[in-house]
């Protein structure tokens, strides 16, 4: 999202204060000019995460590859309150090396692109989290493997194949872009909050 201020402090990736280069510092030491995103959510901000979550099937996959950032799409499927994100990939892929190694893992879910005028009013959620492998002896995994198949049929299929896993992701903070001016920080409990508006 593109904000355009004078004078700003922002709440930016992971939370970060970035403060503006451009403004004197204030003389009592506080920032008069500052636009938060950690202000409570309103109830259409909230649908709009809940669709955003719902409605797209694919999302990018961010992880470190020794030291560097790594991107990859992949097909995501939920649990019903938003409190864990299941992907089922390939071994032979990089990103799941990656995973094994590092479990910190990002997802970035956007708004199907309608060709508007303006693509960053575009809406976006991205979820950090941690990475772990479901084992097919998992007492859950029958009931992850049938989310992920109602919401991907054709994947049957690779289920029988040895190099697929299914991965749990577990949210621990994130971010929600529902449009300009309505940017928002999220914790765990937020996304379930949301989980709750159905369509």
């Amino acid at each position: 999202m593109v904000v355009t201020l004078v004078h700003a402090r922002v709440m930016v990736n992971d939370g970060v204060d970035e403060t503006c280069q451009v403004c004197p510092p204030p003389r009592d030491g506080l920032n008069r000019h500052s636009l938060s995103y950690n202000s409570s959510m309103d109830q259409l901000s909230e649908q709009t995460l809940a669709q955003l979550i719902r409605s797209p099937r694919t999302a990018a996959l961010s992880t470190l590859h020794d030291g560097e950032p790594n991107l990859a799409m992949v097909a995501y499927a939920f649990a019903e309150d938003f409190s864990a994100f299941y992907i089922h990939i390939s071994k032979l892929g990089k990103h799941t090396t990656d995973m094994v190694n590092d479990p910190r893992v990002s997802l970035l879910i956007v708004e199907t692109d309608d060709h508007r005028a303006d693509p960053q009013t575009l809406a976006r959620v991205s979820i950090r989290g941690v990475a772990e492998i479901l084992p097919r002896s998992d007492p859950g995994y029958a009931q992850v493997k049938n989310i992920y198949l109602e919401r991907f049929p054709e994947a049957e299929k690779l289920f029988s194949l040895g190099d697929f896993n299914l991965w749990k992701i577990t949210p621990k903070s994130g971010r929600l872009v529902a449009g300009f001016g309505r940017a928002f920080n999220l914790v765990p409990e937020v996304l379930i909050k949301a989980s709750s508006l159905k369509f």
